[in-house]
């Protein structure tokens, strides 16, 4: 069940990584690596800042949660491929719930925290440059990662050709452009999405949509008078720090955050 108490499937052995991508090898480390890397709309000491807080991250507890809750509605059916993993916080969760999973991130920082956390599999590298092969991926995850994408529709439009017949993808973006901040622009994001615009987005790529909701139904409203209102009355912030980042990220208080379901 949630957090990975109950497996979402029988464990399986992995894809041979080296016949389905034609562009990694294996290093001494353990880490796969593309030959080449190329540069995405990401902070480079994002995945650094991340791995100091999602272990005590009330936010990053709570997407595990509703992720691991969505596979267990809309099954995998073989190993699971997680996109843009960073350091691997949601990989582990799925590899300790009985998947096979794939970690492929293109930073460097992000791959080896993500061996660090135990995951098994980490491919350093962006899709296109590991040159994965057409049909061969039967699940793909993509949490908060599309939102980084310039070009939304041909990045998921690719991924759609990599994936088998009957194969799933799972989602998860920042909602509301009405909530743009300063923290999406030191994130690298290029938008934000509705449920609807992202259905839309999805079905124009060739995707049927299975399910979407919301989730973290409570945060808007502190959201928009603690981040929005004073970017757009022009106040400064300061740039992102540890101590800033743990404090948006500690729940001080008990209080409901949202439901995993629609």
């Amino acid at each position: 069940m949630v957090g990975g108490v109950e497996s979402l499937m029988p464990s399986m052995a992995a894809p041979n990584l080296s016949e389905i991508a034609q562009n990694i090898e294996l290093g001494q480390d353990g880490l796969w690596e593309a030959r080449t890397v190329s540069d995405v709309s990401y902070p480079e000491s994002g995945n650094d800042l991340c791995f100091a807080i999602e272990e005590s991250s009330f936010w990053f507890r709570h997407r595990n949660n509703c992720i691991l809750e969505a596979i267990k509605s809309f099954p995998v059916a073989g190993a699971f491929f997680d996109v843009g993993g960073g350091n691997g916080y949601v990989a582990r969760a799925l590899q300790n719930a009985g998947l096979e999973v794939v970690l492929v991130e293109p930073g460097l920082a992000g791959a080896r925290n993500a061996l660090k956390r135990g995951v098994r599999h980490v491919v350093r590298a962006t899709l296109e440059d590991a040159e994965f092969l057409p049909e061969v991926l039967s699940a793909v995850g993509l949490f908060d990662v599309v939102e980084h994408i310039e070009d939304d529709r041909a990045f998921l439009a690719k991924i759609n050709r990599l994936m088998v017949s009957g194969g799933r993808a799972y989602l998860t973006v920042p909602a509301f452009d009405w909530l743009w901040s300063r923290e999406d622009n030191d994130a690298g994001h290029w938008r934000r999405y509705t449920v609807r615009s992202l259905t839309r987005v999805l079905e124009e790529t060739g995707y049927a949509v299975e399910f979407g909701t919301y989730f973290f139904g409570l945060l808007p409203l502190p959201i928009l008078l603690l981040r929005v209102l004073p970017y757009r009355l022009g106040f400064a912030s300061k740039e992102p720090t540890l101590d800033t980042a743990r404090s948006d990220h500690e729940l001080r208080v008990r209080w409901p955050i949202g439901s995993c379901s629609g």
